[in-house]
């Protein structure tokens, strides 16, 4: 088990759409704890497994302010979100030192399975909504800024030159 590298703005893995995962082995398993020190070191909210450089449905959030209870959830999907849209300050381990007011859904439903292979379906709020929404964007290829409006995504592209659309 070990910290792994995050992979930055442009790297090709972050805008694919990831597969599946089909069996929770000793190898997901695995990643899993990779990704959860790698979140725990770098005091992150949330990470996907493409962050990471692997293309699997998989994601890591912290689910308390002290980093101790970590919730798995392997192919993951929102299943409902409220209408009701919230606009906050989001930030990213991949786009370090950057963060863009993003709108969201303020409540989801997900359904998923656990490291234990048992479907879990449960109903979020707040910033646990929003992280896992995030995480999720990880995983169908979409990054966070994707969701702003065009005036503020060209701001946004013209502030940082580097980054590509």
């Amino acid at each position: 088990m070990a910290v792994v590298e995050i992979k930055k703005f442009n790297e090709p893995i972050l805008r694919r759409k990831c597969s599946g995962v089909q069996k929770i082995d000793r190898e997901i398993k695995d990643i899993i704890v990779d990704m959860a020190q790698t979140m725990e070191k770098e005091s992150g909210f949330g990470l996907a497994a493409p962050q990471v450089g692997i293309s699997k449905r998989i994601i890591v959030i912290r689910t308390d302010s002290g980093g101790r209870r970590i919730l798995v959830l392997i192919n993951p999907k929102i299943i409902s979100k409220s209408k009701e849209i919230e606009e906050l300050e989001e930030g990213c381990l991949s786009f370090p030192s950057i963060f863009l007011k993003i709108k969201r859904p303020k409540k989801v439903e997900v359904k998923g399975t656990d490291i234990n292979g048992r479907e879990v379906i449960f109903n979020a709020d707040g910033i646990f909504a929003r992280v896992l929404q995030h995480e999720v964007d990880h995983l169908d290829g979409i990054l966070f800024f994707s969701r702003l409006k065009f005036f503020p995504k060209i701001k946004f592209l013209l502030k940082h030159p580097l980054i590509k659309l």
